[in-house]
């Protein structure tokens, strides 16, 4: 392969779909070309038809997909032309693959070093003691502590960050030429991402390969990518360097995802046009930054909560030592204000959340928490039930958190017709109607289940059964971390909205710095079970007394842009 030569070459690939409203064009006539040593971001929103680009290199498309017309060429060789039996060759030996997800993509009864030297095996001449030794080396060079011993571990006894590493070890153990990585960071912290996405350019110089970068996170984009190519509608409707596309976006598509990224200099203005427009034609003027909000009265009081999980050991299991996943957290929230709760990932942010709904069972937990006066953390179960309507959580993954068998009218009033018993079922039933056009979704929302809305939509429906029963507080557990970055500004918009319009606390638990910025009104950052810095937004952002709370926000992958459209429509 001479030097100008493309080592992928992708020219007019049409990926078909069959559903049961008939046939999808989920990739159009897509061009890419990808030079060796490139890092080529493939970038859009959930639905765009990123990830089917990547399973249609590789030619592991659903059974109801199929390629019906382009050419893939890798080295020179077109891959649509090979028969199957060629092209288990070329996964894993020529092209390595990185999925979203470790925890459903590595085979949870297999010792992860029984999975690396499967790669090995299928892909080099390596066997027996000589696969197991360079399958402890792959550990070893992805970061993974005391790889001799861990290469014998099963994946549920490595965090989600070490899964991620295995993923990486797994994907680049046959030395491809091409690693496509599928939204590899997107649920890890902003160290992990960090460290994640310096391994990979680490690998990517030693060996010289391509990677294919497919994401929907801008910010990683612009400090990785050479070229990046915009995706809509399973089209690429802007392809251009990365200096070119993050200084001067041609597509209108690109600008409007530049403004939804929240921002600390976008505080108090609408992340989406839609609202921005709203605000202008309501007040008559451009939308600019609201007022600041005056706190009201504290709702609640938290006093050195505690959450301590028993260590058992033997044979009559007995606790042997304590697991102190919160130790000693003190903070207090008042009426109309947001604070967020950061730290890394097993610092005991969502524990801290759950403890305060009496969500956790198995642990010894202490401390006070006075919600309206009483105290939630030894409240009985009656007072518990009345305090649940001044209390309520929505929950980071909307798939998981509603019944998949319940219609939505159902899932809401059930909370209602629990936590607010002097409610007829008409009134519960207007009530939940109000609810729906409040978060945005159209009326038939009630009459429909889970599984027919998209992610976005999920969420809002969970926010909805949160705030049906009119809570004081409601914690928001990394409300919008998978959520496309348009999505996330529509949710982040009504969240504000509903706070200004109902005066409602947010403990905002979350990872994304981004959000933080955009939202809080004040930072808890959390280590080891403890908050070791609590502040204004403004005081922690830009003066952080703790060298933890710097770390984090040097690992801040920041978007600045050379052209930034206007913020007011």
């Amino acid at each position: 392969m001479s030097r100008d030569t493309p080592l992928l070459d992708v020219h007019g690939l049409d990926v078909d779909i069959a559903g049961e409203s008939g046939m999808t064009h989920a990739v159009k006539r897509l061009q890419l070309a990808i030079s060796q040593r490139q890092t080529f971001a493939l970038v859009g929103e959930s639905g765009c038809g990123k990830s089917m680009t990547a399973l249609a290199l590789l030619r592991l498309l659903p059974d109801a997909g199929r390629i019906v017309g382009g050419q893939i060429a890798l080295d020179g060789e077109d891959l649509n032309r090979l028969p199957e039996s060629a092209m288990r060759g070329v996964r894993g030996g020529r092209i390595g693959i990185i999925f979203q997800e470790p925890s459903t993509s590595l085979n949870p009864v297999m010792r992860v070093g029984d999975q690396i030297i499967e790669t090995l095996t299928a892909h080099t001449p390596l066997r027996g003691a000589a696969a197991r030794a360079r399958a402890v080396d792959w550990l070893r060079r992805v970061g993974i502590p005391e790889p001799e011993r861990r290469v014998d571990d099963y994946p549920f006894q490595f965090s989600g960050g070490q899964k991620q590493r295995v993923m990486i070890a797994i994907a680049l153990a046959a030395e491809p030429l091409l690693l496509i990585a599928d939204e590899p960071t997107t649920a890890l912290d902003v160290t992990v991402q960090a460290q994640v996405l310096d391994l990979l350019a680490d690998i990517q110089r030693e060996m010289g390969m391509a990677v294919l970068l497919i994401t929907h996170d801008l910010a990683v984009v612009k400090n990785v990518a050479h070229h990046v190519a915009l995706m809509r509608g399973g089209e690429i409707v802007e392809s251009a360097s990365a200096d070119a596309f993050f200084h001067a976006p041609k597509h209108p598509y690109a600008r409007q995802l530049f403004e939804a990224i929240p921002t600390f200099e976008k505080r108090g203005i609408p992340l989406t046009a839609q609202r921005r427009q709203a605000i202008a034609r309501e007040a008559g003027a451009r939308a600019g930054p609201r007022a600041a909000r005056q706190a009201g009265e504290v709702v609640l009081d938290v006093q050195d909560l505690k959450v301590h999980y028993p260590v058992r050991k033997g044979p009559l299991r007995r606790i042997v030592s304590w697991v102190k996943a919160v130790d000693g957290v003190t903070f207090s929230l008042r009426a109309g204000e947001t604070l967020a709760l950061l730290g890394e990932s097993g610092c005991g942010k969502t524990t801290t959340g759950k403890a305060l709904l009496r969500l956790i069972e198995g642990a010894r937990i202490s401390g006070r928490a006075m919600l309206q006066g009483k105290d939630a953390l030894s409240a009985d179960r009656r007072m518990l039930r009345n305090l649940r309507q001044d209390i309520q959580i929505v929950f980071q993954d909307p798939y998981a958190s509603l019944d998949p068998r319940m219609r939505v009218g159902d899932i809401l009033d059930e909370g209602l017709a629990s936590l607010r018993r002097g409610m007829g079922k008409e009134a519960r039933a207007a009530h939940a109607a109000q609810l729906i056009e409040r978060v945005g979704l159209p009326v038939d929302t009630l009459t429909r289940y889970p599984h027919e809305f998209s992610g976005g939509q999920r969420q809002r429906i969970a926010i909805a059964r949160a705030l049906a029963v009119e809570p004081k507080v409601l914690i928001c557990d990394e409300p919008t971390s998978a959520l496309d970055v348009s999505v996330q500004a529509q949710i982040l918009d009504l969240l504000r909205e509903l706070q200004d319009e109902l005066g409602i606390a947010y403990l905002f638990i979350t990872h994304n710095f981004g959000v933080v910025e955009y939202l809080a009104d004040r930072i808890a950052v959390m280590d080891g079970g403890r908050i070791i810095e609590l502040g204004q937004a403004d005081a922690v952002l830009h003066a952080p007394r703790q060298d933890l709370t710097r770390r984090l926000l040097a690992a801040v992958p920041r978007l600045q842009f050379g052209t930034l459209p206007d913020q007011a429509p």
